[in-house]
């Protein structure tokens, strides 16, 4: 385990999609993987936690998806917006080494072959639930859960605290044109909802 990096409980991992945060796509297969943003991804269900992400057919990341049956969601953070915009700014099809040009550092969890990237709040790895009407028709892919981790300085304990960590673990919010926003400052309405765990 890297440092500040602890497991999440399944039944709370649908919260570190919650924030809507710019993610990180993930996928390997057969030696090959790739990595690249989308901003199209999101809670599905509860428990078991669900999520789904939109990855086009022209991304090299979708077809290592199809074969291998998994994706990895990644919440980066202010510290890494360069890593990122770099590993959305070409395609594996037109740059094969664009991973490693990206400045990204990447590394792999027990159990699962594909990258995840250093400088995420959360990694969220999935095993897709196959339906293929909404893959061909939509570039919508549907993944339950199997495992997830988070930085413990913004996520512990089932919640977000990103108003006690430094600016840079922040999650980014894309707009258009190399243009993020990051999270912002927490605003806590009390006595109208139970109270959560």
């Amino acid at each position: 385990m890297r440092p500040f990096m602890a497991e999440v409980d399944l039944n709370k991992a649908y919260r570190l999609l919650n924030v809507g945060g710019t993610t990180l796509v993930s996928a390997a297969y057969n030696g090959v993987s790739d990595i690249m943003p989308a901003t199209w991804a999101c809670a599905l269900d509860l428990a078991p936690t669900k999520a789904t992400v939109v990855v086009d057919s022209s991304h090299f990341t979708r077809p290592l998806m199809e074969k291998s049956g998994y994706f990895s969601l990644q919440l980066p953070t202010a510290a890494i917006v360069k890593e990122t915009m770099r590993l959305g700014a070409v395609s594996k099809f037109d740059m094969p080494d664009k991973v490693e040009k990206s400045g990204a550092k990447l590394f792999t969890m027990p159990g699962f072959d594909m990258p995840l990237v250093e400088g995420c709040a959360a990694w969220m790895i999935f095993k897709i639930l196959s339906e293929p009407h909404n893959q061909n028709q939509y570039d919508l892919f549907i993944g339950e859960c199997v495992a997830a981790w988070s930085d413990t300085r913004v996520f512990s304990n089932g919640h977000w605290h990103f108003e006690k960590a430094p600016a840079d673990l922040r999650t980014l919010h894309y707009v258009a044109g190399g243009h993020f926003y990051t999270i912002g400052e927490p605003l806590v309405i009390e006595g109208i909802l139970p109270e959560e765990d």
